[in-house]
C-alpha cells in the first residue's frame, strides 16, 4: 500500500506541475514556447572570422527571421563560462505548439523570396553552415508567468546568466503553495534588483529532463552579475527582515526543488537579435 500511495502521489504531483498549467497569464502577446538549440563551432575551419560569421548571421537574420511573422523572437548566445567552449545557443520564442512546426517552413519561402537563384542561395548556406559541427541539440520550454521583460532591444552585448534548477515532487506540496511562494519572491526580489534587466523564468516542454526549471538573467556586464547576488539577499532581507521567518520562508520553497542545479554564463550577441 505505501508504494502504491507513493505512486499515487508522484502521479498527482506532475499533473499539478504540468508545463501547460505555467503556461504565462500575461497577454498573449508573450511567447508560450522557447526553443534552444545548442550548437557548436566547427574547429576545423581555418577561415574562421568572428566579424563574417556575425556579418553572415546578420543577413539571415535580416532577409528571413525577421520577416517571419511565426518568429515572435530570435538571438544568439556565445560561451563565457559553460562546461564546453565550443557550444553557442540559438533561441527562437513562439507564440505557439503550431507555430514552431510552421515557422520552419516559413523560413524556407522567405529564403527562396531572399535568394532566388538557387546556385547562389545554396552557396549562401553552403557558406553559413561551414561555420558550424554537424552535431546539435534541442530542447523547448514552456514560459512560465512573473518575467521581467527587457524595456528595449539590446544596443551593446549583455550577459546571460543561466540556472537549471530540477522540480521535486513533494508529496505535501500544492501547486497553490508553490505559485504563491514564488510569485512573492519574485516580486520583492528579482522585479525590484535593478541590475537584472531581464528574467525569463521555463519550464519543461519537449526533451531530455522533465524536471528541469530553467531561468534566465540578464544584466549588463560580468561585474553586474557578480553584484546582482548581493542584491537579491539584501532584497530578500528587506522583504522578510525576521531571520527565522526567513529561513523558515526558505525551507517551504526549497521542497520544491531537488537542490541540484547547474550554471551557465553566455554572452548575448546584440546584433543577432529579434
Amino acid at each position: 500500500m505505501k508504494t502504491t500511495k507513493h505512486y499515487f502521489f508522484a502521479i498527482a504531483t506532475l499533473l499539478l506541475f504540468n508545463f501547460s498549467v505555467f503556461a504565462q497569464d500575461e497577454a498573449p502577446t508573450r511567447p508560450e514556447y522557447v526553443v534552444v538549440t545548442t550548437m557548436h563551432w566547427n574547429m576545423d575551419y581555418e577561415d574562421f572570422d568572428m566579424k563574417e560569421w556575425i556579418a553572415t548571421e546578420k543577413e539571415y537574420m535580416e532577409k528571413v527571421t525577421k520577416k517571419n511573422e511565426l518568429v515572435m523572437g530570435a538571438s544568439f548566445y556565445t560561451h563565457r563560462y559553460t562546461p564546453d567552449n565550443t557550444e553557442l545557443i540559438y533561441v527562437q520564442t513562439h507564440a505557439n505548439w503550431e507555430d514552431i512546426d510552421k515557422a520552419g517552413d516559413r523560413n524556407g519561402e522567405l529564403a527562396k523570396e531572399a535568394w532566388p537563384d538557387e546556385d547562389e542561395r545554396n552557396a549562401f548556406f553552403d557558406k553559413r553552415q561551414m561555420y558550424y559541427a554537424d552535431m546539435h541539440s534541442d530542447e523547448i520550454y514552456a514560459t512560465m508567468s512573473g518575467a521581467k521583460l527587457m524595456g528595449e532591444a539590446p544596443a551593446e552585448d549583455m550577459i546571460l546568466y543561466v540556472r537549471k534548477s530540477h522540480f521535486a515532487f513533494p508529496e505535501d506540496g500544492t501547486f497553490k503553495e508553490f505559485k504563491e511562494l514564488r510569485d512573492e519572491f519574485l516580486e520583492k526580489v528579482f522585479h525590484k534588483n535593478e541590475l537584472i534587466k531581464a528574467y525569463y523564468p521555463n519550464s519543461h516542454a519537449w526533451g531530455a529532463d522533465r524536471t528541469e526549471y530553467v531561468e534566465g538573467f540578464m544584466v549588463n556586464s560580468m561585474t553586474d552579475l557578480d553584484e546582482m547576488f548581493n542584491r537579491n539577499t539584501e532584497l530578500a532581507k528587506e522583504a522578510w527582515p525576521d531571520e527565522a521567518a526567513r529561513k523558515e520562508r526558505g525551507k517551504k520553497a526549497g521542497k520544491y526543488f531537488t537542490g541540484v542545479h547547474g550554471d551557465y554564463i553566455y554572452t548575448l550577441v546584440s546584433e543577432l537579435t529579434k
